[in-house]
């Protein structure tokens, strides 16, 4: 393994130590019975599911979610069906009568709290998921919402113009991110050497490049785009690479899914609801958006279009890149473990 390898693999290992440190926790707490969300069960009004057997899942639901806002949702069809209540109303069919949404900074730490037992479930970027899976978390993958998460890598002002121009340089990601894949894979596909990746949030990474120290810093689009207006250069865009696309996905605790075998449907259900509802209401979705992160509803509707959400919950595209994604952690040693997708998708 070289020093780069070893260097980039500490990184995910401090991580991935503290998931398997709750991991374990969660357990020692099951057994005792104490599971928090899991202590106030549904009202005696219990459904009979598919299957026909009688649930009684927990009146209270805890989502977690990244990106933090004002009004407390993402944004998506699961964001809109939340704001309008959409979601909720399905739920209260099960007796789950207290939705709770809980933002996030970035992947890992949502993966942290799913699998501590804080969370029931949660949408986060491919990357982070597949990591905490490697480490054994007792996570199942119920939907893929989007296809299509666009890294960015943008240049400090009179810094790096190109990739190669990233040799020896130092680079902001968040660490375990799907930017960070994608940065990651971009720099082993231009064999640019000497990169120094350094963990920042997105906010703490915007404040750097501005003082010049950092070279360059990976973003999302609608960010991305800002710092472009602010004459940032863009350096590289994932959509060159379609191999190192990102994908959103929503996974529930395995410990949740036995309380409610028929989640998967039914959260799917809720969710393609929403779907139709915003797709009935365009203009009302980017204004929700705008709402959200404080940009116009013209440039949500050009960075993330409607036409991008998925209304099933897997498609053969998605499965292709998400399939990609873990071969490549687990290649360059960066997930713990290789594990088989098709025991963590449940279709």
């Amino acid at each position: 393994m070289t020093e780069k390898q070893i260097q980039r693999k500490r990184g995910f290992l401090r991580s991935s130590s503290l998931v398997v440190l709750l991991a374990t926790m969660v357990g020692l707490v099951a057994a005792c019975g104490n599971s928090e969300g899991a202590s106030k069960p549904a009202n005696s009004s219990a459904t009979a599911t598919s299957s026909g057997a009688k649930v009684q899942p927990p009146s209270v639901i805890n989502y977690g979610y990244i990106g933090t806002n004002k009004l407390n949702f993402p944004g998506g069809a699961e964001g809109w069906g939340f704001y309008k209540g959409i979601i909720q109303e399905e739920f209260k069919k099960y007796g789950i009568t207290d939705v709770k949404l809980v933002a996030f900074p970035n992947g890992p730490d949502q993966s942290e709290s799913l699998i501590s037992g804080r969370l029931d479930f949660g949408s986060l970027g491919d990357t982070p998921a597949l990591l905490a899976r490697s480490t054994g978390a007792k996570t199942r993958a119920i939907t893929q919402g989007a296809t299509d998460s666009i890294g960015y890598l943008i240049g400090k002002k009179g810094g790096p113009q190109s990739i190669a121009d990233l040799k020896g340089k130092t680079v902001a990601i968040q660490k375990g991110s799907f930017m960070h894949r994608y940065i990651a894979g971009l720099v082993k596909e231009q064999n640019v050497p000497d990169v120094k990746f350094i963990h920042m949030l997105r906010p703490d990474g915007e404040a750097a490049l501005s003082r010049g120290e950092v070279d360059a810093m990976t973003n999302s689009a609608i960010f991305a785009l800002k710092q472009i207006e602010q004459g940032y250069p863009l350096i590289d865009d994932a959509s060159k690479h379609p191999n190192l696309i990102g994908t959103s996905i929503t996974v529930a605790s395995e410990e949740y899914l036995k309380k409610f075998p028929d989640f998967q449907k039914v959260w799917n259900e809720a969710r393609l609801k929403a779907l139709k509802d915003l797709q009935a209401k365009p203009d009302e979705y980017y204004q929700f958006l705008s709402q959200l992160n404080g940009f116009t509803p013209e440039l949500n509707k050009k960075v993330t279009p409607i036409e991008t959400i998925k209304a099933v919950n897997f498609t053969d595209d998605g499965l292709k890149l998400l399939d990609g994604t873990k071969k490549f952690l687990v290649d360059e040693k960066l997930a713990e473990k290789d594990f088989d997708l098709n025991q963590w998708i449940l279709k």
